[in-house]
Order: structure tokens, then sequence, then C-alpha cells
């Protein structure tokens, strides 16, 4: 048996072989750098209005999904369904951000150092459930909804279990984990799936589980570039530009909700708050059950 398997329990869904998985080519894998008129094509496209995605037959686990997953999230042709494309998105993501997002893992994986069992909700690349892992915790799993990026994943960290899924509705059975990661996954949801989400988690969280969310922080969009500049130097005006050049359809409106509010909603005790430019972090807690009773 892998290994990636030995920490699983008969309620856990089961693990597919995403290596060994052949999945099938979208219209985005045509793109071919190295062709001039192919990579003419392809800029056209990402400058261009954003499209609906497109999905192949035989994909596998994705038709009941939400509408808003379908999205070409940051520009890229046919957002997160592909194979080229997904593989350049989550190496070129992190040089964009600079080391600000592996910072931000570091952030979660060390609020994570006392857990024994973690979810890394929307996953991607599995790059945060790695920094996770490298904490010391065995019993790490990741949830996406794209085969493409948990395949990219798998290969990556064969000793992660990766599952095909999302936030508002887990696989998992309740009080499963100590610990719940979400970077860079709510401002790409809308609202009302966001409250959804925070349920789901609230489900699946043992008592006095941990809830670490990193998110974009609002001063990209709600300040000008000379105040950023004068705060945060170059940094500031980067990052300005960069907020106004990704497509990112639900941001203004995760920004604008009570978050504070629906984490109490969801049963959560907020822990922290606090901007980190150009992050924002959040800590939580499900209340044990001597707090609750």
């Amino acid at each position: 048996m892998n290994s990636v398997m030995n920490n699983t329990s008969v309620n856990d869904p089961a693990v597919p072989d995403w290596s060994g998985m052949q999945l099938p080519d979208t219209h985005a894998d045509q793109f071919r750098l190295w062709n001039p008129i192919s990579l003419v094509r392809l800029l056209a496209h990402i400058l261009g209005k954003r499209r609906r995605i497109e999905l192949p037959d035989g994909l596998p686990g994705v038709r009941d999904y939400p509408k808003y997953i379908f999205q070409e999230f940051h520009n890229v042709p046919n957002g997160n369904y592909s194979k080229r494309l997904t593989h350049g998105y989550i190496t070129g993501f992190d040089r964009l951000m600079l080391r600000d997002l592996s910072n931000a893992r570091h952030f979660i994986a060390q609020i994570m150092n006392s857990c024994r069992s973690v979810l890394d909700v929307g996953t991607a690349g599995g790059r945060t459930a790695a920094a996770i892992k490298a904490q010391g915790i065995q019993d790490v799993w990741g949830i996406d909804p794209s085969p493409y990026l948990l395949q990219h994943a798998a290969q990556r960290y064969p000793d992660i279990h990766f599952i095909q899924g999302i936030a508002e509705h887990t696989p998992f059975i309740e009080h499963r984990f100590d610990g719940i990661a979400v970077c860079f996954v709510m401002h790409e949801i809308p609202p009302k799936f966001v409250k959804k989400a925070l349920r789901e988690f609230s489900r699946i969280l043992k008592p006095s589980g941990k809830l670490v969310i990193v998110e974009p922080a609002a001063a990209q969009l709600n300040e000008s570039i000379f105040t950023l500049s004068r705060k945060h130097g170059w940094r500031g005006m980067y990052y300005k530009l960069l907020a106004g050049a990704v497509h990112e359809p639900f941001v203004e409106a995760w920004h604008a909700m009570d978050f504070h509010s629906a984490l109490r909603d969801a049963g959560f005790v907020l822990r922290q708050d606090a901007e980190r430019f150009p992050v924002r972090c959040i800590v939580a807690e499900k209340p044990s059950a001597s707090t609750t009773s």
C-alpha cells in the first residue's frame, strides 16, 4: 500500500491515483509558448474578455459544482482546467507574489503546529499543505475542485492525501480535523457560499479546532497607489497594479462582507484578524465542548 494511505481511516474518502490518471486535454492545452502564433493567441485571450470554462468530456467529479467555480480566475485561459497552463500558474503565481505567499504559508503552518490532522482547502498545487506537513504533522489532506491542479499537487507531494471537492461540501465525517487552512481561496467565492463553507468547516472540525485563513489585504483595492507607495514603498505600488491586473470576480464582495459575523454565525470564535500587507491573516477557533455546554 502507498505510504500516503497509511493515515487514512475507514471513514475517509478514497484517495485517487492522481499521478496515474489520464486527464483529457482542454482547449487551453493547445497553446504553445514556443510557437509565435500560439503565443499571440494566448496573449490575446489573456488580455481579452473573460470566458466561461469549457469542460472536456470524461472529466471526473465536476458536473455538479456551482457555477462560480468555472471562472477564468487570474486571467488564466480556461481557469484551473488545463494541464500545461495550470502547471505554469502554480509556479508563476508564487513568483508574482514575491516571497509574501511563502511567508503566509509559514504563518499558517506555525499556527497548525500543535494539530494532528489538517485539511488544506483550495490546495491548488499543494504548497500550503506541504508547508503544514513540514511541521511534522502526519495526517495532512488537500482538497480542490480541479483534477488538473490535484494531479500536479500529487506528483510534487506524494506523501499528502489529495481529493477532489469544494469548500462548501466536503466528503469528511464530523469532527475529522484539528485544523483547517484556507490560503487565497475565500475571495474567489461568492459571500453566500463563503457562509456555507464556514458551516462546513465547523462541521468537520473537532472542538477546539483551528481555522486559519489568509487572503489578499483590502488595502490593495481600497487605498490609492500613492498611499500604498508611501506606506510600503515599491511593493505597495507593485501589489496595487497586480490587484488591478488580475481577474477576481468576487474580491470586492469578499472585502465588503461582515466576515466576523459570518464566523460567529458558523460557531467560531475569532482569535486574530491582522493585515500584514499584502495579506490579511485570520485565525478562528471552534469552541470546545465544555465552552458550548
